[in-house]
Order: C-alpha cells, then sequence, then structure tokens
C-alpha cells in the first residue's frame, strides 16, 4: 500500500490549530512516526468471511491458579480456535471505575490480570483488538495529579469552564453532573467530566494530547493490536454553545490518527464506538477512505429485539436496506449484546415511541433495569436497558420451554451472522449466560447485570455437560460461526439483498465480492410454523449439508436456515 500524501496529515493539522501551530506539530508528528517505522511491520488488510470478534473482560474466566489472562488465552485456544479469528479484550488497563473505562495508565497491563506478554500469547492465535479509551482518563492517572499541582505541562490537557456559560445544549450520555469541581494550589477548577466525575475529559484543543493519544496508539499497534476501538468518540471535542457531540473537529481527529496509522500500519483498523443514531453512527465512516474502516451497528441490537419480540422482521428489513457502505475500505461491526446495555438511541427515528416504550416495558417485565439521560429540556429519558440479552429475548421468570428460548435466541444470533460485516459476539451470548442480578447489588450499577465472571472449573463443566444451557448455545451457535467461515458470499465487503417473502420471515442473499457464491439466509422470527414460496428452486442446507427444494418452503417457528444457491 502507497504512503499518503504527506499534506493531507498537515491540512488536517491546519483545520484544528492553524497554520502556525500546525507545521510544528506534523514535524512531530512525522518524526513519531519514523521512530515506529521499523518497529511496526506494515501488512497488507485482509478482513474475510472468516473474521468473528469476541467481546471479553480480561478476567472474565478465572481461575486460583494463575493470572486471568493466561486463563483466558488456555479457554479460547480449547473452545475457539477456528471458531473465532479476534478477540477484543475489553480495557485491560490499570483502572478505577467503570470496569475498566477509567484508565490510570494506557501504557500499563492491569498487573492483576497479568502483564504485556500474556496479551502478546493471545496474538499467536487470535487478531486482537484494543480499546483506545481516548476521550477521557481517570482523575487517579498520573496525568490528572500533575494537573492537580498546578504542573504547568498538565494545565491545558483538560478542559477547565470558568464562570457560569450556558451548558444546556450540551448532549448528556448520562445522568449525572457535566462539571466536576477539584481543589487545586490555584484555587477551585471545575472540570468537563462528560461520563463520571472519575472520568476527566481530555483537551484535544491542546495539540499536545493529540500527539501523546497519536504515540499511544502506534505502541498499541506494536504491541499487536489488529483493531483499536475508539470508545466514546463522539464527545471527544468541546465547543461551549452547541451540543458537543459529533463536531467537525472530531471527525478532523479522526482523520489525522487514520492518515498517520496508514502511513506505518495499514494493517490497523480502526473502529468507532458511538451509541448514537443510526445516521449520526455511519457518518464515522467519513468518505469511505478517511475515517474508522469499521463501525459499531449500534441500531441492530434494539431492532432485532423488537424483531423477535413482535414476530413482524418488516421495519428490521426496511432498515437493513439502508445498509449501504461508502467505499470497499469499510464495513460494519455488528453484534447483539456487548458489556453495555441495549442502547435506544440509534433505534430512535426507526421505531416509534410506543415501540421504544414497549422495548423498555419488556426488559423491566423480564428483570433487567432501565438507565437514563438527562435531556436539555431538564427531563430524563430512557438511554440503554441494562439486561443480558437471553433474558431480554426469553422472561427468566416464565415458564416457556428452555428450547423454544434457545431456538429464540439462536435465530437472533444467526439473523446478525448473516448481515454484512464483521460479527462482534459478547462472551455471555456465545456461552449462553442470563443475567446476573447478584452483581447489580455487589457492583452497584446496572450494567453488572451483563459483567458476570466465571469459574473456569465450573464452565468447562457446564460445557462439557450436553444438556446444559451453555453447551446447547454454544455448540449451535458455533455450528453458525463455522458454516460462515466457509462461504465467500459472507465476506465483509460482500453484497448483501433484502427478499420479502413473509413478514415473519428476515431474508436476505449475500453475495461474494466475484459474484460467484451465493448464500440465502431466512429467519422465522415469530412462534409459529409459516410457509412461503421463492424465486429459488432448490439449494444445499448448509447446516444439514442436504439438498433442498425452496419453491414452497415451510420454517418452524424461530428457525433459521442458511441455503447455499447453485
Amino acid at each position: 500500500m502507497a504512503a499518503l500524501k504527506r499534506n493531507i496529515p498537515l491540512e488536517l493539522l491546519i483545520s484544528l490549530y492553524g497554520k502556525e501551530q500546525a507545521s510544528q506539530i506534523y514535524k512531530r508528528s512525522q518524526k513519531l512516526i519514523e521512530s515506529y517505522r521499523a518497529r511496526i511491520e506494515a501488512r497488507p488488510v485482509n478482513l474475510t468471511e472468516r473474521d468473528a470478534i469476541l467481546i471479553v473482560y480480561g478476567d472474565q474466566v478465572q481461575s486460583v491458579e494463575e493470572k486471568p489472562l493466561k486463563t483466558l488465552n488456555s479457554f479460547c485456544k480449547k473452545y475457539l480456535q477456528g471458531v473465532i479469528s479476534g478477540i477484543h479484550i475489553l480495557p485491560f488497563y490499570p483502572w478505577t471505575s467503570d470496569d475498566g473505562f477509567s484508565v490510570v495508565d494506557y501504557r500499563k497491563v492491569d498487573s492483576k490480570l497479568g502483564n504485556w506478554n500474556d496479551v502478546s500469547a493471545l496474538q499467536s492465535h487470535f487478531k486482537l483488538m484494543f480499546d483506545g479509551v481516548i476521550n477521557h482518563i481517570s482523575s487517579q492517572s498520573e496525568w490528572f495529579q500533575k494537573f492537580l499541582q498546578d504542573d504547568p505541562q498538565y494545565q491545558n490537557y483538560f478542559i477547565t469552564v470558568a464562570g457560569s456559560p450556558d451548558l444546556a445544549p450540551v448532549v448528556r450520555p448520562r445522568a449525572l453532573p457535566l462539571l466536576t469541581s477539584f481543589q487545586t494550589p490555584s484555587g477551585e477548577k471545575k472540570v468537563w467530566t462528560t461520563f463520571s466525575a472519575d472520568q476527566i475529559d481530555l483537551n484535544y484543543k491542546n495539540p499536545e494530547v493529540l500527539l501523546e493519544i497519536l504515540d499511544l496508539l502506534l505502541m498499541y499497534v506494536e504491541r499487536g493490536a489488529t483493531f483499536i476501538r475508539l470508545d466514546a468518540i463522539a464527545y471527544l471535542w468541546k465547543e461551549i454553545g452547541t451540543a458537543c457531540i459529533h463536531l467537525p473537529q472530531t471527525h478532523t481527529v479522526i482523520q489525522f490518527l487514520r492518515a498517520a496509522l496508514n502511513e506505518v500500519a495499514p494493517q490497523a483498523l480502526l473502529i468507532t464506538e458511538t451509541n448514537v443514531p443510526h445516521v449520526d453512527n455511519i457518518s464515522y465512516f467519513g468518505d469511505g477512505t478517511n475515517e474508522a474502516q469499521l463501525v459499531y451497528n449500534f441500531a441492530l441490537p434494539p431492532l432485532t429485539l423488537h424483531t423477535l419480540h413482535t414476530g413482524d422482521a418488516t421495519k428490521l428489513t426496511n432498515w437493513a436496506k439502508t445498509l449501504t457502505l461508502p467505499s470497499e475500505q469499510t464495513t460494519f461491526f455488528n453484534f447483539l449484546a456487548s458489556h453495555d446495555g441495549i442502547g435506544l438511541n440509534p433505534a430512535r427515528g426507526i421505531l416509534s415511541n410506543a415501540e421504544i416504550d414497549s422495548l423498555v416495558e419488556k426488559t423491566l417485565a423480564h428483570g433487567g433495569l432501565i438507565s437514563y439521560k438527562n435531556n436539555p429540556d431538564g427531563s430524563q429519558s430512557p438511554y440503554e436497558m441494562n439486561v443480558n440479552y437471553f433474558d431480554a429475548l426469553s422472561n427468566p421468570n416464565g415458564d416457556e420451554a428452555l428450547e423454544i428460548q434457545i431456538a429464540r435466541f439462536i435465530c437472533a444470533q444467526a439473523l446478525m451472522l448473516a448481515l454484512v460485516g464483521v460479527p462482534g459476539i459478547y462472551f455471555h451470548s456465545l456461552f449462553g449466560s442470563r443475567g446476573w442480578l447478584a452483581g447489580i447489588k455487589q457492583m452497584e450499577h446496572n450494567r453488572a447485570i451483563n459483567r458476570e465472571k466465571c469459574a473456569s472449573v465450573q464452565l468447562q463443566k457446564e460445557l462439557s455437560a450436553e444438556n446444559s444451557l451453555r453447551a446447547k448455545v454454544f455448540n449451535q451457535y458455533r455450528q453458525f460461526l463455522q458454516i460462515r467461515k466457509t462461504q465467500p458470499a459472507f465476506h465483509p465487503h460482500g453484497r448483501q439483498n433484502l427478499l420479502h417473502f413473509h413478514k415473519s420471515t428476515f431474508a436476505l442473499e449475500r453475495v461474494s465480492r466475484d459474484g460467484n457464491s451465493f448464500v440465502v439466509c431466512l429467519h422465522n422470527v415469530s412462534s409459529q410454523k409459516i410457509s412461503f414460496s421463492t424465486q429459488y428452486k432448490s439449494g444445499i442446507d448448509l447446516l444439514s449439508d442436504q439438498k433442498i427444494q425452496l419453491s414452497t418452503l415451510a420454517l418452524e417457528a424461530y428457525q433459521a436456515l442458511w441455503v447455499k444457491i447453485n
């Protein structure tokens, strides 16, 4: 891959800092890039249908004999080698709150988890995704502690607000104060804290911060990151008087980081985490060549949930028709569950207010919780449903047969796997977990419901018991993953055509990049057996490897059928 034209990053820097400052920042950034060039082996980008990413905490699987990263490595090699291609280790740095997303030191591995050698050991078998938690840093970090000591080097690393400006337009992701007061030798200072008093926003108006972060991301690539997840990136740049979200300067910073990484590590893929309405979310593709290569497909989890609750795939199908990509350098990161809850904002404008209210009511009925955000008018609205995805689909306190619950859950997962993009699979979804209600009391926050840590011995015992929930879910999920990686039609840069056969069927045709491989994916999202006709004559059922007739077809309740078309 040819190096980028050298004037592209300079132009970006000029737009952020003005011509005089930009020249010096540009020279320093190029010197930094050159220092990494000999340390990073440049490779071509190579996403294929074989790619699927596990989302997991570094201490998700625990053993008393060793550090958690070692345990995770041996567990993943045993169960997932050849099943998934990559692992997103959620923040494994020293931290103080938010389960890792309040980072004390970006450059260290939390000693409770292991060390950099343990991270490298995972890289021997899997591509790795690291978190770039670059919107904010822990209040206990060295950077902020030096700020509190009035160290001149760090005085502009953070955003202070004097007086009482009107901050009502600022979009708030959580129902917490925007500013937090801290005492310093020079007096009290009100500091910008978008997410919590322990998560101090960085000030990108200071170019020293941008250079620190560039150095950090290059170090992550050197340490083995193929994917870098830009956490909460939409809030990066602040301008009082604006919403302080999706600002042009934020996009410019991402473009600069992309251009810089491309010069030395074209294999490093940026993935933006923006839990916002769909049209804003996909803006982080930029023009298709200059921002994120992948964006989280945040509308998919609530829309899939709505679809399975109503037994009607119409809205999901109509939305999926809009999933166009700006270039072959970009694709979606598809997921249904993560360490966070199910965001509602991405569904607004696609689902009606009544349909969103119905999702909230169903979540509460299934033992989940709701997190709220503050609105500019002072009101609050539901922001996130905190519930395990299995429980979101099936009431854990109901009397429905477990086999039906599993079929519904696997139908949802198969639907996600069929869509164009790279699948992201949360640990608790792959291994059939249910909600961890005790965790809410133990950890004192709603998101704990989906963050249970597992004892390795017990987890493996359940996976070896073929009639256990974990074994049944994992074995069926694994089957779809293993089929998916054998079919070029599922290439993340391939095509998809949405099909209409029955309102209870989410159906699409996947086509390989060369146009020679076709798979039709059919998902009955209802609790009833349905029949319909298709334009296809016959094909090979990829789950049974048997030839089937397709002109008239019947699907059982929640059946997922993938058919290779000759």
